[in-house]
């Protein structure tokens, strides 16, 4: 994990620019109120001119909520933000002027000038994922430092690996002190708390692109708490990966369909391919592709933690199934290796041509592009897999949500951030060779579209990515099958939200702990089924006493 750098903030010593120094009189009459407003909703405006932001001078105007708009146009060198709304009074012309002037006069004349929350309002901290394929990181850092330029907001980046993302949160809540903006990847719903509500963000871009995919929905709302807890602009289909040239070899060309054709397939990969000794390179341990891939299994086998209300059911019939079906795999098809694998494992296993079949998003199909591994041309997709009983279900691979801390003092301007981030989505898609899908499909639509043809339109664009590749797949229509993968996708916490009690669940990983030690023998599937659900419904207890977790009755 890298450390913080230490950046300096806007200093209250604001430095006078050439411009205003040379042309106060300029600013003042392009710069006022001109009529008194007795009583009229207001505006208080921070005002940053131009320059750097460690030497852009800064004051605060009061102002009729009617002129807002007019600022920007009346004098394009600097930048204005809302701080706050006001029903009181406004400055007449002249009483206005009177004190800009003397403002003004100080900066000319380079004196201090105290403006109260400068420091905060011109600096912004993100503490980011190191993203999987590093194109996005090189078009996302460079990205937000021009969003700060542009908005007068010093914007620092700092990059973490993804088993730091939580350990990082907790201990800045500990602290109170860190970060503004905190991306996660799996469930910010555990650090609910502890941050701020952004239902008027989601309210706002939903007026612009329409409703987010409905697992992003689930994914940042606890409909418990009535709380919009985290923002997502982006999620990551995770289809199945195979070999191509061995599957057909045992003549299953276009890869596995079901669940128990990896059964099957597993000993016949042996035979050609003997070089494979992890047939099926799907883990069972404390990473998040575990996580994720155990979770699959459990629902295709029609099991789940909670249902929809937030009981806990992991205790059934369905769950037993899913574990004594994993032991089978695991059995032929799988070696002790998988109980270690971090979330690079499969990917790096997978490009050694030493698996045939892993659960992923693209990323290690972009690291086979970038570095022309020989596996490249035997790199193809599957959907999701389907169950014994026809659920064909996969969570998605990756999704951020992105929180606000309750201790930020720039939750305006983190607020403004992630609005930009989403209105970028065809830039962050692309950044990412298409690893990024929009949250809001609408935010991908044509320049120009109407607001109720932008998720169609959105959608369109996607499907145009996908079935041809603007990143040199061969075939070109290669991802094809991502641009349709929203029907089979679901959130953590399905058939439910996702709440805190599932977010400390995939915290503590207690499902892949359940599943490896029924796969291993080292609990009977039974054992192993009854120890977790003993454990969730602890959790799930533990969030109910602190009214953040509905269900209960039902609990089995």
């Amino acid at each position: 994990m890298r450390p913080t750098p230490r950046r300096s903030s806007v200093s209250s010593k604001i430095r006078p620019s050439a411009a205003v120094s040379r042309a106060p009189a300029r600013t003042l009459s392009q710069i006022g109120v001109s009529r008194p407003s007795e009583n009229r909703t207001g505006c208080v405006l921070l005002a940053s001119g131009p320059g750097p932001p460690s030497a852009r001078p800064v004051c605060m105007l009061k102002v009729r909520q009617d002129e807002c708009q007019d600022f920007a146009r009346w004098y394009p060198d600097f930048c204005f933000r809302t701080i706050r709304k006001e029903k009181r009074s406004m400055h007449t012309r002249r009483s206005f002027l009177k004190g800009a002037v003397a403002a003004t006069a100080a900066v000319a004349a380079g004196p201090t000038i105290l403006v109260r929350d400068a420091r905060a309002a011109g600096q912004l901290k993100i503490l980011q994922w190191s993203h999987f394929v590093p194109a996005y990181d090189k078009w996302f850092d460079p990205w937000a430092k021009e969003w700060g330029s542009k908005h007068g907001v010093d914007v620092t980046v700092d990059h973490v690996g993804f088993a730091d993302v939580v350990p990082r949160a907790t201990a800045e809540v500990a602290a109170q002190s860190g970060h503004d903006i905190h991306m996660f990847l799996g469930l910010a719903s555990a650090f609910e708390e502890h941050v701020i509500d952004l239902a008027d963000v989601v309210t706002s871009l939903e007026k612009k692109y329409g409703k987010p995919v409905e697992l992003a929905r689930r994914s940042t709302y606890n409909p418990f708490t009535k709380k919009q807890f985290a923002l997502s602009d982006m999620w990551v289909p995770d289809p199945g990966n195979y070999h191509k040239e061995v599957w057909t070899k045992i003549g299953m060309p276009n890869g596995p369909v079901t669940y128990d054709d990896l059964v099957k397939a597993a000993p016949e990969i042996k035979k050609v391919a003997p070089q494979m000794q992890i047939p099926i390179g799907v883990g069972l341990s404390q990473d998040i592709d575990s996580n994720m891939a155990v979770r699959n299994i459990l629902w295709c086998h029609g099991g789940s933690i909670q249902d929809k209300d937030g009981n806990v059911v992991l205790n059934s019939p369905e769950t037993l199934r899913a574990l004594e079906y994993t032991k089978k795999l695991y059995s032929v098809g799988m070696t002790q290796a998988v109980l270690s694998w971090n979330a690079a494992s499969n990917n790096q296993a997978f490009n050694a041509q030493e698996t045939a079949y892993i659960l992923n998003s693209i990323s290690a199909y972009r690291t086979a592009q970038d570095n022309k591994l020989p596996v490249l041309e035997n790199y193809f997709f599957t959907p999701a897999l389907k169950g014994p009983t026809g659920i064909q279900l996969a969570s998605e691979h990756v999704m951020s949500g992105y929180v606000v801390w309750k201790f930020s003092k720039n939750q305006d301007v983190a607020k403004e951030f992630l609005v930009a981030l989403v209105d970028a989505s065809r830039d962050s898609m692309l950044g990412s060779k298409l690893y990024n899908f929009p949250s809001f499909y609408g935010a991908a639509a044509d320049p120009g579209t109407p607001p109720p043809k932008k998720q169609e339109s959105g959608a369109a664009w996607i499907a145009a990515q996908c079935n041809k590749d603007p990143f040199g797949s061969a075939p070109a229509d290669k991802l094809a099958l991502l641009a349709k993968s929203l029907p089979w996708s679901t959130n953590l916490g399905y058939p439910g939200y996702a709440n805190p009690a599932e977010g400390e669940m995939f915290d503590t990983y207690v499902i892949t702990d359940m599943f490896a030690k029924a796969a291993t023998g080292a609990m009977a599937p039974k054992d192993a089924m009854l120890e977790a659900n003993t454990r969730a419904r602890q959790i799930f207890d533990k969030w109910r006493a602190k009214k953040m977790v509905g269900g209960g009755g039902k609990d089995k």
